[in-house]
């Protein structure tokens, strides 16, 4: 059964902007001799490795809202600029906006189960969300009209 993984974003103010960074971040990585992947570095290795693999995708939380997703495509072992050990998530590149969902601030990662997670949108013809711009997506979850 497929499990994913949601995380907040901080710093970030909408999926654009999160894709700046992670392209940013990638020709930084590239220049410097680095593999070229997007990765999300975290302390703590998940237990469930197999079950997120397995189809999971990392969920965005961006300013109180889940917004997007990424592919989760590997776990590595990694370390962090001062040395420590840590968990990169290894991700596809691609990001896909999602039914805004409004999630509470909560420290690290937590898992979500497949059927709680929020749906695609613009994949299905008449779905009126992809439409909206994505600041009117926001406002309206934050208001739990969507």
């Amino acid at each position: 059964m497929t499990t994913h993984i949601v995380k907040l974003c901080v710093g970030v103010d909408s999926i654009e902007d999160l894709a700046g960074w992670q392209a940013e971040r990638l020709a930084t990585s590239m220049r410097e001799g680095g593999a070229a992947e997007i990765y999300h570095r975290t302390r703590m290795v998940p237990k469930r490795q197999d079950a997120v693999l397995d189809g999971g995708s990392l969920y965005w939380v961006i300013r109180g809202v889940i917004q997007a997703r990424q592919k989760i495509t590997a776990f590595e072992d990694g370390q962090k600029d001062d040395g420590t050990r840590c968990c990169r998530i290894i991700l596809a590149p691609e990001l896909v906006a999602v039914r805004p969902t409004p999630r509470r601030a909560f420290q690290g990662w937590r898992y979500l189960e497949a059927d709680d997670a929020p749906r695609d949108i613009g994949r299905a013809a008449g779905d009126e969300l992809a439409a909206m711009p994505a600041q009117m997506r926001r406002d309206l979850a934050e208001l739990c009209l969507i």
